[in-house]
């Protein structure tokens, strides 16, 4: 018989009975019913129900270990009566009699319960995760990501894509985000980063000549920390020579459907999966407010500015805007007519709670507006308004009025509030059952960055401008659109792309508009550059984020719960005790010294 088992804690069945049986596992649980003792065992398969009998030797020993304890038991298997038979459990028709058993590792008592939701806090879930992964729930989890990582590189592979590892230890470079950085000990005061993506390498494989990339590929942003993002995360990254945007859509949804095909019934909701049509940026930011928007909430945004400003029209507050430039975008919610002012009460208040003076409405109702704002929008001004909306009697109107981007920020949320605001049922409300993806696409190249007063790059600084050099030297700047791409689901920016810019001479005008010198760029891009001077192929990709995958596949709404171990939301590792103070000797191997905060020196003292 083999040291530690001959069978799983999930395989044993009626075929079993009579036999002689070795587990091992963790106890689960354990209850004494009249003088009988049952012990669960768990293993990472599943659970066995385990019996010891009052006239048995064993029972002192066993009723004294505690549940996480794990041991060895040898026994008979022996048929559960009718009445105890669990349809529940894989192993419900059987019980294992313990003859023999052996302590493996003794528990101590355990901060929170494994075999149930005890409520524990997040912080002493992460203190303890090995503790917190042996629930199944997060069993589970984790394995679906395994098996989508797995997925991945089996249709990868298929279409003939090349796997590769690229550095962990390079240059800083600026990618929208802040590095960590690595003290070299071999060259005092100078610096490695960690990725925050393989960007320059995977460009330099295709300029290599190996046509077809792909990574699963850890990167590293020192960012705030939220529940959709993490200081380390990891994404199926690729790239591919000789592409258009077309090109690398057409090779990746396949990839991508398969995975949510194949996997969305993992919460016990099969979902479908829908690719809706392309959304250039513009068009997304006015009728969703958003460049990642969630399209199964029905609803969206118009632009009623004109009605507005118009000489009849008495709305002061919204007049006020208008003149310094702003915008008013409406929101028009289909058979709402029948709701209680409480449900438009609601929604003043949630625009309150996030800064905004209110959130204006109209009613539509027997041909006229009703409402707060309706005594100021006369009714002709009333009528474009239901032209422009495609308002009808029963319908209403919301209002947001502020600079562009603000007014299109802050619409997009109201048409979410709105959206969910909206009782079950109702023909407006969001959509169940079902990923619905799409591509936003044709993203300015640049924007105005307000903090520093300058022209910058709004997406990636490294693709190729709609008009190639023709665009940088004779347009605007912001005029000018890239090949730029993201695909978004469900509200989530999944993967962010381009076709890149492979001709140094538009390198090198694309960062001059935005404010880098040639110097700079040989600095900090050199070796991409060079190679490009030596013949690079028209190239293209895209990085898919694989934790917001596994997020939507597992309906959490939270990264840290896809993770096997993971930092809490301040970016520190409680089981591990990271980050940490470290040893002056090191310290000065790395010929660093530590210039603390003042604060931080004063609550050390």
């Amino acid at each position: 018989m083999h040291a530690f088992r001959t069978h799983k804690c999930n395989e044993l069945n009626k075929s079993h009975i009579g036999q002689k049986v070795k587990l091992s596992g963790w106890i689960h649980r354990s209850y004494d019913l009249g003088g009988v003792l049952f012990i669960v065992l768990r293993d990472t398969y599943g659970i066995t129900q385990c019996i010891v009998e009052e006239s048995s030797s064993l029972m002192n020993q066993l009723s004294n270990l505690r549940v996480e304890s794990v041991v060895t038991i040898v026994g008979n298997v022996r048929a559960r009566s009718k009445d105890t038979i669990n349809k529940n459990m894989k192993t419900g028709e059987i019980e294992v009699y313990i003859d023999e058993f052996e302590i493996q590792s003794a528990a101590d008592i355990i901060p929170f319960q494994v075999y149930e939701d005890d409520g524990a806090g997040e912080d002493i879930r992460l203190r303890y995760r090995y503790l917190d992964l042996r629930r199944e729930r997060m069993q589970k989890k984790i394995r679906l990501r395994n098996d989508v990582i797995a997925t991945m590189r089996k249709e990868m592979l298929a279409k003939d894509f090349q796997e590769f590892q690229t550095p962990i230890l390079t240059a800083s470079s600026p990618e929208g985000a802040r590095d960590y950085l690595v003290p070299s000990r071999l060259h005092p005061g100078k610096f490695y980063a960690l990725p925050q993506a393989p960007q320059q390498f995977k460009q330099l494989l295709m300029m290599s000549g190996f046509d077809k990339y792909f990574q699963i590929a850890p990167c590293f942003r020192d960012e705030d920390g939220r529940a959709d993002r993490l200081a380390e995360f990891y994404q199926l990254d690729i790239e591919m020579s000789f592409v258009t945007q077309e090109d690398v859509f057409n090779t990746v949804q396949p990839v991508i459907e398969e995975i949510f095909e194949k996997f969305s019934g993992f919460t016990g909701e099969k979902r479908d999966v829908v690719w809706c049509d392309s959304i250039p940026y513009k068009e997304a930011m006015l009728k969703y407010g958003s460049d990642k928007p969630d399209l199964r909430n029905p609803l969206e945004i118009v632009d009623v500015t004109e009605v507005f400003a118009r000489d009849d029209v008495e709305f002061k507050a919204f007049k006020g805007v208008i003149a310094k430039g702003g915008v008013v975008r409406a929101v028009r919610v289909p058979k709402v007519g029948s709701q209680p002012r409480s449900y438009f009460d609601k929604l003043n208040s949630w625009a309150q709670g996030e800064g905004a003076p209110g959130l204006g409405y109209v009613l539509f109702a027997d041909g006229q507006g009703k409402g707060p704002i309706a005594k100021f929008i006369p009714e002709t001004a009333q009528a474009n308004i239901r032209e422009v909306s495609g308002c009808k009697d029963g319908d209403a109107v919301f209002f947001v009025c502020n600079q562009e981007l603000q007014a299109a920020r802050f619409a997009g949320l109201a048409r979410d509030a709105i959206c969910d605001a909206l009782p079950k049922g109702h023909e407006a409300a969001r959509e169940k059952g079902v990923y619905k993806f799409c591509w936003i696409i044709d993203f300015p190249m640049y924007e105005f960055d307000e903090n520093q007063q300058k022209i910058d790059f709004s997406h990636n600084p490294f693709s190729m401008p709609q008009g190639g050099i023709e665009d940088l030297e004779n347009k605007d700047p912001l005029d000018i659109y890239a090949w730029q791409y993201d695909c978004v689901c469900n509200g989530f920016e999944l993967a962010s792309g381009a076709i890149r810019n492979h001709r140094p001479e538009i390198m090198e005008k694309a960062f001059a508009i935005a404010g880098y010198s040639k110097d700079i760029l040989e600095e900090e891009f050199g070796g991409m550059l060079n190679a490009m001077r030596y013949g690079a192929p028209p190239h293209g990709g895209l990085a898919f984020g694989i934790d917001r995958i596994i997020m939507l596949l597992a309906d959490e709404p939270n990264l840290r719960e896809v993770y096997a171990f993971v930092m809490n939301g301040q970016y520190e590792d409680q089981m591990m005790q990271a980050p940490s103070e470290i040893d002056k000797r090191q310290l000065k191997d790395l010929h660093i010294k530590v210039d603390l905060p003042k604060k931080i020196v004063t609550d050390a003292a």
